[in-house]
């Protein structure tokens, strides 16, 4: 299945043009979520790596406050 809705990054506009924002000229992307599958042999990194973030975005709360 094709995805046609775009949202622009920048101004948080949804458009159908590909190549940018119609708006402000910023990029845009696929606000859809990737689909889940069961079989994902892929699902051990991607856990690996929310980890990480979350333990970034903890740091770096702890470091500003």
């Amino acid at each position: 299945m094709v995805w046609l809705l775009r949202k622009c990054i920048k101004c948080g506009r949804y458009t159908l043009k590909r190549d940018s924002c119609p708006y402000c000229g910023g990029e845009v992307r696929v606000p859809h979520p990737a689909r889940f599958s069961p079989d994902d042999k892929y699902a051990s990194y991607k856990s690996a790596l929310r980890s990480v973030m979350d333990e970034e975005d903890s740091n770096s709360g702890e470091r500003r406050g």
